[in-house]
C-alpha cells in the first residue's frame, strides 16, 4: 500500500496514542476556538464530519444547549468506537459516514463544522458540496486547516529527524497531508467549485503547543498517527528508535524539560 493510501489508516493502537498524546498537544485549544464561533442563538441541528476521537464533538456537547441535536460522523469506525468509549456531556447521534456521501437529506443542518478532516478528503470540492448541500439556506460550514509545517514547530522538527533515519525514502505523512491544504486560494476554489458564492473568511489562528516532557510531541506523532504507518513500512522493528530520534530532535531544540512551540492553523467560515 502506498504511503498516501495509508494516510487515512487511524487503526490499531493509534486512535488511543492519539487521543491520549495529540489531542491535549494540539487539538484542544482549536476545538474551544471552532465551537465559540458558531452562533448558538440560531442552532438547532448541527452537524460534524471527520469527528475522528471526539474532541470537538465533547466541546460542541459541553457547549451547546441540550435543545441543539449534534450529529457527529467519521470514515473511520476506529476512531468512532474510541470516541463512544471516552462518551460525551450528553447524548450525540454518532454515525459512520463519508464526508464526499452524505447520508443526510438537503437542508437539513444549521451547521456543518469540521476540524482538521478536509486534509484528509481525497476530493476537497466533493466533501465541500455535501457540506453546503445538508446546510440550510444561511448556513454555515467551519472547518479548520494546519497552516504550513514550518509554521508547526513539533511537527516540523520530527519530520526533519525522521528523514535522518530514513534517508532514501523519508517518511512524509506530515508534510504531505495534515500539512498539505494550507493555500487560501486553492481552498478558495475548492469552496466555489462546491457551490459556495460567496467568498469565504480566513482567520489565522496561531497558538501555542504544551508538553511536560519534550518526548511526549515525539510519541504523538510517531506513534499517534498514519506516520507510524509509513515508519513500520519501512522497517516495523525501527518504530521505537525513530521516535526516541525524533524526541532527541525536539530536546536539541526546546530542552530536556517542558516543552512549548507554535502551532497555526486556518479557520474557513462559508456561507450558504
Amino acid at each position: 500500500m502506498a504511503d498516501v493510501d495509508k494516510d487515512k489508516l487511524f487503526a490499531g493502537s493509534i486512535p488511543r496514542f492519539y487521543d491520549m498524546w495529540l489531542v491535549p498537544l494540539i487539538f484542544e485549544p482549536y476545538a474551544a476556538d471552532l465551537v465559540g464561533r458558531l452562533d448558538v442563538t440560531s442552532l438547532s441541528r448541527v452537524l460534524e464530519i471527520a469527528a475522528g476521537t471526539g474532541v470537538v464533538t465533547r466541546a460542541l456537547a459541553a457547549t451547546l444547549p441540550e435543545t441543539v441535536d449534534i450529529v457527529a460522523t467519521d470514515l473511520n469506525q476506529a476512531m468512532l468506537d474510541h470516541a463512544l468509549v471516552v462518551g460525551t456531556k450528553r447524548p450525540v447521534d454518532w454515525r459512520h459516514a463519508d464526508a464526499m456521501r452524505l447520508p443526510f437529506e438537503d437542508d437539513s443542518f444549521d451547521a456543518v463544522v469540521c476540524q482538521f478532516g478536509a486534509m484528509f478528503f481525497p476530493e476537497k470540492s466533493k466533501a465541500f458540496a455535501e457540506a453546503r448541500r445538508v446546510l440550510r439556506q444561511g448556513g454555515v460550514f467551519i472547518f479548520s486547516v494546519w497552516d504550513h509545517i514550518a509554521e508547526n514547530e513539533f511537527a516540523d522538527v520530527v519530520t526533519t529527524a525522521l528523514a535522518a533515519v530514513f534517508p532514501e525514502d523519508p517518511p512524509r505523512f506530515l508534510a504531505r497531508t495534515p500539512h498539505g491544504y494550507h493555500d487560501r486560494q486553492v481552498i478558495e476554489r475548492d469552496l466555489a467549485r462546491a457551490g459556495f458564492s460567496e467568498p469565504p473568511r480566513f482567520d489565522t489562528v496561531a497558538a501555542r503547543s504544551h508538553a511536560t516532557s519534550f518526548r511526549l510531541p515525539a510519541i504523538a506523532y510517531c506513534q499517534g498517527t498514519p506516520l507510524r504507518n509509513e515508519i513500520e513500512t519501512r522497517d516495523a522493528s525501527r518504530l521505537d528508535e525513530a521516535t526516541e530520534v525524533a524526541a532527541a530532535s525536539i530536546a536539541g531544540r526546546f530542552g530536556t524539560g517542558a516543552v512549548d512551540g507554535k502551532i497555526q492553523a486556518h479557520v474557513v467560515i462559508a456561507v450558504k
